[in-house]
């Protein structure tokens, strides 16, 4: 694969343009220096009727040219209608000026695509920036269910998109393997263990995790030990047993994620930040008192919304509230044993030690309260020199048909994520988690899912990708005998195309649909939003799938016209940048984009 492509796109090409415009015009009119042209955006507008694409450059500028908006748009329009791409500039309200581009330029972001092939959309300038994205995180205490399975498919996507945007990418898991969750772990693990030696251990006391996967465990440790660890007290076999259950709990949340075709670059122990010798919490907490943001303090007590972490005592404190956050935060226990908060704020300095300066956490619906803190410590430990965007994934309501699904027995109380992707297949899975915003509850129904119809969008866009691959194994039988089945020589092959023949208002409008991708792919990498790609591949898949029906009606509008094979090669040209598009996207979803659907 390319590593860049060879020019800007459509849109960013435009904003140059008027980059350029303004600039000259600062110039001449002698404008403060240092204009901030950051802020002037070149996008599609809300009403398609006003033209192809809008820009606010006199809204924004106005005050820095001391001009009204309308007198510096008329003047940027003057220049703009002397572009050769632009047929006509029109300026609306109070200064917004809308372009209408002519036919050409369209043709020319179809030869683009053409040129690029699976590299249209990437930057052409990318930052590098290194960026740790930090997701599924689940405890080692059972299977993965159904709502880990929503944040491990967008982290996955988000740092694919990321990664095409140009920045270099670690996905990672942070093992929560410190905690009092895996002694309990350990504990549940050990009953197992019991069970496996004969003994009848009846029911799971409550406290424990009840579900039937520790029993390979217990059947693991049982042939391991055999009887020796029930000689033993709770304080030696507790270590034992814990890190057996959290190795085999890891083993199988790694298959589970596998199923979905996630491997993440690196699984971070929470452990290994307190491991005697090296112990990294105590040393942040040394860091952060040395800069005067920790001390030993007595919180008051909460008003209005309580803090949960408040407890009328002296105790070690870090000074969030110098940092945005509402509240100082404790970082030792009553018990001297340190908060969850600290060995967080350990775990992201250590990501900064690594070189992270761009930092995104995926986390469940539940954690929300907790995102100015972590922010506030992220901003300390780092000096302002890291950001950390945290992206809340909310929950999935699994069900069949309208009715919620049962629970599951293996699990004890949960549906997994397995169970699911066996079910309705990884494809499905994946599009149709990114295919709701993050932050809204999901609706995920597993008839619906496999349906073969437009209201299922992971099948509506998989089919769109498979009938560009019949219409060109069509096209080889009846008219382009030559035409390559291979990608890559069927892009050379029909970069020659006259598309210029491509006129009809319909095919204009899938071009400028095509063009879009590369802002789209920018804009969703900037705002970390995965599902904008998924949207975008569904309206995409819909515009070409009406094309094609509308051949079926108008047969002029054909994409194979037996008669006339120039205009063939023209329409197969098209029809492969749509078949670009969408392979490109579905790659960035980790979706399967196929030739042919079974």
């Amino acid at each position: 694969m390319a590593d860049n492509p060879t020019s800007l796109h459509l849109f960013a090409d435009v904003l140059a343009r008027v980059h350029a415009i303004c600039a000259a015009l600062a110039k001449e009119g002698n404008w403060p220096v240092g204009i901030d042209l950051s802020r002037v955006v070149v996008e599609p507008p809300r009403d398609a009727s006003h033209g192809d694409m809008a820009t606010n450059a006199a809204m924004v500028l106005a005050k820095d040219a001391k001009a009204k908006p309308r007198d510096l748009a008329e003047a940027i329009a003057t220049r703009l209608r002397a572009d050769p791409l632009v047929e006509k500039v029109d300026v609306a309200g109070p200064g917004f000026i809308n372009l209408t581009l002519k036919v050409s330029a369209w043709i020319d972001a179809l030869r683009t695509i053409l040129g690029e092939g699976e590299v249209f959309g990437r930057a052409k300038d990318a930052s590098r920036a290194k960026v740790n994205v930090e997701y599924v995180s689940a405890n080692p205490t059972g299977p993965m269910h159904v709502g880990h399975c929503r944040g491990a498919v967008f982290g996955d996507a988000l740092a694919s998109l990321l990664r095409f945007a140009g920045h270099d990418v670690a996905r990672e898991y942070y093992i929560n393997d410190a905690g009092a969750q895996v002694d309990v772990l350990a504990r549940s693990a050990y009953l197992r263990y019991r069970e496996a030696l004969g003994e009848d251990i009846g029911a799971i006391p409550e406290g424990l995790y009840p579900g039937d996967y520790l029993k390979p465990v217990g059947q693991a440790l049982a042939g391991e030990h055999g009887d020796k660890l029930r000689a033993m007290s709770e304080a030696q076999w507790l270590p034992i047993v814990r890190a057996k259950a959290i190795t085999m709990m890891m083993e199988a949340i790694k298959g589970d994620l596998a199923a979905l075709n996630i491997e993440q670059d690196v699984f971070f122990s929470e452990r290994s930040l307190i491991e005697s010798g090296n112990n990294r919490v105590a040393e942040t907490i040394d860091f952060l008192r040395a800069k005067g943001d920790v001390y030993e303090g007595r919180l008051p007590p909460p008003k209005g919304a309580p803090v949960e972490d408040w407890e009328d005592r002296e105790q070690t404190l870090f000074r969030a509230t110098a940092y945005g956050d509402d509240s100082d935060r404790p970082l030792l226990k009553s018990d001297g044993s340190y908060t969850y908060f600290a060995s967080d704020i350990a775990y992201h300095k250590n990501k900064f030690d690594r070189g992270f300066r761009d930092l995104v956490d995926v986390w469940g619906a539940d954690h929300g309260g907790y995102i100015k803190r972590m922010q506030a410590a992220v901003k300390a430990v780092t000096g302002g020199q890291a950001a950390l965007d945290v992206k809340i994934v909310q929950l999935v309501r699994l069900l069949r048909n309208g009715e919620p699904v049962k629970m599951s027995k293996r699990a004890g109380d949960f549906v997994t994520l397995r169970e699911v992707v066996d079910e309705v297949g990884k494809d499905a899975v994946r599009f149709m988690m990114l295919y709701r915003k993050n932050d809204a509850v999901l609706d995920f129904d597993l008839a619906k899912v496999i349906e073969q119809s437009r209201d299922n969008p992971v099948f509506y866009v998989q089919y769109g990708h498979a009938r560009g691959h019949s219409i060109f194994r069509n096209a080889r039988e009846e008219v382009l005998h030559d035409l390559p089945a291979e990608e890559g020589a069927r892009l050379a092959y029909l970069a020659s195309a006259p598309v210029e023949r491509l006129t009809d208002p319909a095919e204009l409008d899938l071009l400028k649909r095509l063009a879009l991708y590369p802002r789209m792919i920018e804009g969703a990498a900037a705002a970390h939003e995965p599902h904008r790609i998924a949207f975008y591949l569904y309206d995409l898949a819909s515009e070409f799938h009406a094309l094609w029906t509308k051949g079926r009606d108008l047969p002029y509008l054909r994409f194979i016209i037996n008669n006339d094979a120039h205009l063939t090669k023209a329409r197969l040209a098209m029809v492969q940048a749509v078949v670009s598009v969408l392979g490109s996207g579905l790659g960035i979803l980790g979706v399967h984009a196929p030739d042919e659907m079974r």
